[in-house]
């Protein structure tokens, strides 16, 4: 897959980056040399090969889905100027 100039132009405008005819003859190089290498990727035989997180074999860390309410209700409302049990009292703003 190529590039051309006019892409690069299409694309730096919708970025809303403003871009030369040198600097995108330029761009267009690199872009192209970048897809290049992309398009190698699809030569690769993948086939057998796991999906992986990392790239030694573990098993992800997991913890009970349990819910809470924190235990730290007071010391998260202990600096509030004005509080009620363990909520935050503010002013009302909406008539």
């Amino acid at each position: 897959m190529a590039v051309d100039k006019e892409t690069i132009k299409r694309v730096a405008r919708l970025a809303r980056i403003a871009v030369s005819d040198a600097e995108a003859e330029k761009l267009r190089g690199d872009l192209n040399t970048i897809l290049g290498f992309v398009e190698q990727l699809n030569e690769v035989d993948v086939t057998g090969v796991e999906p992986m997180t990392a790239v030694v074999a573990m098993k992800m860390k997991t913890r009970p889905d349990v819910v809470t309410d924190g235990g730290a209700a007071d010391s998260v409302t202990a600096n509030a100027p004005t509080r009620q049990e363990h909520f935050f009292v503010v002013p009302k703003v909406v008539e």
